[in-house]
Parts: C-alpha cells; structure tokens; sequence
C-alpha cells in the first residue's frame, strides 16, 4: 500500500465542531426515541429467531466466511482492566446475537437484538471512543463485535442496510491486518449496524470467544455461487486548511463467479474520512511492520 500526505485535498472536511454536554445529551434523546419510533413501526421485519447450537451444523453446514480478532491490544493510555472487562461484555451480546437466524427478507439489528447494555444485565465499563478520546462506558468495546460482524458480511451475499464509521483515527495502526475504516461503530440505539438478507436462502450467524480471541462466522444451507474480494483501493493523509489532519481511503470489493472464476462486478463499498488525532508521519513509520492487508 502507498501512503501519501496531500498539503491540500480534492474535498475539505470541516474542522470538529464542540458542542456543549446539554446539546450532546438532548440531540442523543432525540435519536434514541426516533429509533424507538421505527423499531415499534419495523418490528415485523427484524431477525429474532434463533437456532440451537446443537444443530447448526446439520441445520446449515456451508460456512461463507469466518473471521477473528484479538480482544487484547496494548493501546497508549487505556487501561488493560476495560480491556478484561470488553471480554465480559462481548460474552454477554454473544448470549444475545450466537445462532441467530436471518430468514429471507428480515432484518439483522444489532440492538434490537442486544438491547440497552446497563449493569443490571451485568455489562462491566469498558472503552467507548468520544471526541477524539475514551471514556469508561458500561457496555464499552461492543464495537469489536460490530467491526467483525460487518467485515463477515462484506464476504456475503448479504446487504449492509446501516453502518456507521469512526469520526476520528486515535490511534496509529498496530499490526493492522484490515483495510483501515472497515469496521462499524456503535451507541445505543441510534447508532445501529444493521444487515439484510435480500437472497432467497437462509443466513446463520455464529459466534464465540477462544481464550483471548473473538470468533465469528456466517454459515448457510446453499452454496454460494461467488467468493468476494474486499480490497484498499486508495488510501492517503490529507492535511486541511483549519491545521488538522484527516485521514481518506477507499473500500472496495470484488465479486467473482466460482466457476468461471471470472469478475462479475468491482463494487464501491464505503469511502472513510476520519479526523487523526496523531501526526501521520508516525503512523507511516509504523505501518512498515504492519500488515494493511
């Protein structure tokens, strides 16, 4: 991968803009209850069986993708403790979402599923990114989950029907093995991933933690007739005229026929821009021991 720092870029993004702990809180309230609004009104079109783990295997024996990532990381400043505590977390939404069954038509939602992650369903704090920063958030580092759930799916026939990005790079990549920006963030509720089927066969998702990795995978009844190739098409730092520095890249995936192995479609899949909160000269110094992937 080629990493280059623009002095100007092809499109400005606007310098962050602080807004005040009322206005944060009253604009949460309002998309929290606006979410309510469409569950109540969408209710019928969203995943919620699930199948025994006894029987998945017999029940849909094609697996589609798998993927893992390391619960631990060493990151500057955080404490290794909320990173215990993210293990915790992502146990108990397993126990929510592991053997989910996303019929035909339906709807995957990641909260609707999960719920609200509080205490009292014995979610600990852990890390949740805020401006640039962390805070100690009870249910904090379900993103994990979320970033393996949406790279699976980009491997898939199915459709990414909501998916929010990162605002902000925190911190410079350590041995990355993804594209950077291919993952999901989440905040209960209004900030949701969620994913439809829009084949005509049956999607199972399955997932599980081994010691210190979380595991995921999608299984199915029928075989697929593609693999899919998701791939950086373009990447650079781009420095902005307020002083900062963003971060730019491009997602893309590749279908291609398994009999033929020919290339049906190279599709767009997201374009990220992100506010960095470290000089990119270190992340480019970095990156050569780094897999991009």
């Amino acid at each position: 991968m080629e990493f280059r720092i623009w002095n100007r870029s092809s499109s400005v993004f606007p310098k962050k803009v602080h807004r005040s702990e009322l206005r944060l809180f009253l604009g949460k309230l309002y998309f929290q209850w606006k979410r309510y609004l469409r569950w109540l009104c969408e209710r019928s079109t969203f995943a919620t069986h699930r199948i025994h783990s006894q029987t998945l295997e017999m029940d849909f024996p094609i697996s589609i993708v798998t993927h893992h990532s390391p619960i631990y990381r060493k990151l500057k400043d955080v404490p290794m403790y909320l990173q215990e505590n993210k293990k915790v977390n992502l146990s108990i939404a397993i126990s929510q979402l592991n053997g989910i069954i996303l019929a035909p038509g339906e709807v995957f939602s990641f909260w609707y599923l999960v719920g609200k992650p509080t205490k009292k369903k014995g979610y600990l704090p852990g890390m949740q990114l805020k401006n640039g920063g962390f805070v100690e958030r009870t249910g904090g580092g379900l993103c994990q989950m979320a970033n393996l759930i949406y790279w699976m799916t980009l491997h898939t026939p199915l459709t990414v029907k909501e998916r929010w990005r990162h605002s902000f790079d925190i911190f410079p990549d350590s041995n990355r093995t993804l594209p950077f920006g291919s993952g999901a963030t989440l905040s209960y509720n209004y900030i949701d991933l969620q994913i439809q089927n829009t084949t005509k066969q049956a999607f199972v998702l399955n997932l599980w933690i081994d010691k210190d990795e979380l595991f995921g995978e999608w299984r199915t009844d029928l075989e697929i007739p593609f693999t899919y190739t998701v791939y950086e098409s373009y990447h650079a730092f781009c420095a902005e005229p307020w002083g900062g520095y963003t971060r730019r890249n491009t997602i893309r995936r590749k279908v291609i026929s398994k009999e033929s192995k020919e290339l049906i479609e190279d599709q767009l899949v997201t374009e990220n821009i992100a506010w960095m909160m470290y000089e990119p000269l270190l992340e480019s110094k970095g990156t050569k021991e780094s897999n991009p992937g």
